[in-house]
């Protein structure tokens, strides 16, 4: 019996479900302008004139139900379901006039216990086979008794929404309905919509059952030692999770239960800018058949890619199934964490490359999210900013800030966690003096971190900061360690510095009423009074 989505009212006749891969790729290259495949396979695809998120445009719709849960505001902005229905409306109505669509039934969570179904439909194999990457797959005896979904994403991107509607900014919106359990997306097609819109999901659905969900990669050593990196695009949570040395848990989106940690992801998706194969083997190697390359530049006649060239975008992207990295963990679960880690990429060059956290600090960051938006990551961004991002992914929390922070603070408490700060932004210098620090620095001293070497080493306490920062590391020039001694004008770091503790407190400032007095406590004081 032919597969149908006449309950949605979708009428029409030719519908792929679970399409295989090389399927897939073959209806891609005959359909769908722009694609190719790369001299290694990959699939190679345009997302049209967004290559990257669109965070102004995502909307939730305000029930009675979820209404006190959510923190509305700049992140979360409520729509009506009125409007809800009217883009649904449009969104099925351009399903309807597609002479084929693309169904995924797959799941998100690989623990059992808060597993949820998702459905995609779409319009793009390209889409399609991004969602079989990056959800996680159920086998034929799955897929047979799957029955109804949990949630359904009806991606029709290609079609713009139409901007006189009610509460809509631009001909793109993303649209959230968590009583109907739906997602709408119009006038995008960059498949990391999807991805994240599920994310947004899970980061409403957990909290509910007493799970955190974190914007962060994990991995885990051979004792068992389970690690946590929190932190935005461009700050390196891919790259440094995915570590020959440990088993890869996951990359980007986890949730930490009463048992440990599990992956809410089948796949990756990882920054393909400037990728090699001396600095980040592991997704250099998963680049291969059923890999998407987005937005990258090639040789037209080699189809070899150029990952240094940004000219279509620098959010250029490689999405593959976990499994394409050799040292993973399958099933994507382990125990709790030994330490966790806040990536943040400081463009002032202030912040040392390693320093370790106490449990107040480690909330007062977390809240805080500091980090620079890399160019490229968000549309109308081109050029790295300082930017302060709750929980390092506000754009994918629904409730405040503070849930997700006092959900943490009792699990390192109880667990026995902890915290670091890891810099890999600027130094000798800000943005534009300095340079980035070199990603082989910053990988020996998450392997000290996990090696325990810290332990034995003489520290300096920052007096503003509060932390601590270690004075040597195996494999790093022990000048780099302070930042200071890498800045020619010590002046200039000393007036940054202070500028960027500034920053701190005034973004703080919102959420000093909800949280401890500790943590609030816990964060930066200024320097010299006449410098402030």
């Amino acid at each position: 019996m032919a597969f149908n989505l006449k309950q949605y009212g979708i009428d029409t006749k030719l519908i792929y479900r679970n399409l295989s891969t090389p399927r897939l790729y073959e209806i891609g290259l005959r359909r769908e302008e722009g694609t190719a495949i790369s001299d290694v396979g990959a699939l190679l695809v345009y997302s049209g004139s967004k290559t990257g998120r669109s965070p102004k445009d995502k909307r939730v719709v305000k029930h009675a139900e979820s209404e006190k849960n959510i923190d509305w505001g700049d992140i979360n902005i409520a729509i009506n379901e009125n409007t809800f229905l009217i883009n649904r409306e449009r969104a099925i109505d351009y399903l309807n006039v597609r002479s084929q669509l693309f169904v995924v039934d797959a799941f998100a969570g690989w623990d059992p216990k808060y597993q949820i179904k998702v459905r995609v439909i779409c319009t793009r194999a390209y889409h399609a086979l991004f969602m079989q990457n990056m959800l996680i797959m159920p086998t034929e005896e799955e897929l047979e008794s799957f029955g109804e979904p949990d949630y359904v994403i009806f991606n029709s991107g290609s079609f713009p929404a139409n901007r006189h509607t009610t509460n809509m900014t631009s001909k793109t919106s993303i649209d959230v309905d968590l009583e109907r359990k739906e997602i709408i997306i119009l006038g995008t097609e960059y498949a990391g919509e999807m991805k994240k819109g599920i994310f947004s999901v899970m980061n409403y659905l957990m909290p509910l059952e007493d799970v955190l969900p974190m914007h962060c990669s994990a991995n885990v050593g051979e004792a068992g030692d389970v690690t946590i990196l929190f932190g935005l695009s461009g700050t390196g949570k891919t790259t440094l999770s995915a570590d020959p040395k440990r088993k890869l848990i996951g990359d980007d989106e986890h949730c930490w239960t009463e048992d440990g940690v599990f992956n809410i992801e089948g796949g990756c998706y990882a920054k393909a800018i400037d990728l090699s194969a001396e600095k980040e083997p592991d997704i250099y190697n998963a680049i291969r058949f059923g890999t998407i390359l987005e937005n990258v530049v090639y040789d037209e006649e080699t189809r070899q890619v150029d990952y240094s060239d940004t000219s279509i975008t620098q959010n250029t992207r490689a999405s593959y199934p976990i499994h394409f990295i050799d040292n993973i963990r399958i099933p994507c679960m382990a125990g709790h964490p030994k330490h966790i880690i806040f990536l943040t990429c400081d463009a002032f060059g202030v912040l040392p490359p390693v320093s370790k956290l106490t449990p107040e600090q480690a909330s007062y960051h977390f809240i805080s999210g500091y980090t620079a938006k890399v160019a490229g990551t968000e549309m109308g961004i081109t050029e790295p900013e300082a930017t302060f991002s709750a929980n390092f992914g506000a754009a994918f929390m629904m409730w405040h800030p503070n849930k997700y922070a006092e959900m943490l603070a009792i699990k390192m408490k109880k667990h026995n966690v902890q915290a670091w700060l890891v810099n890999t932004g600027w130094t000798g210098g800000s943005y534009g003096i300095g340079h980035r620090m070199k990603l082989k620095y910053t990988r020996a001293m998450v392997d000290a971190i996990h090696h325990g070497d810290f332990e034995y080493v003489k520290w300096v306490h920052d007096d503003h900061f509060g932390f601590e920062i270690p004075t040597t590391c195996p494999d790093v020039p022990s000048e780099v360690m302070l930042p200071r001694h890498t800045w020619k004008d010590k002046a200039a770091y000393d007036m940054t510095k202070q500028k960027l503790i500034m920053l701190f407190k005034e973004n703080f400032k919102k959420f000093e009423e909800k949280v401890h007095p500790k943590i609030v406590a816990a964060g930066p004081v200024s320097m010299r009074p006449e410098m402030s």
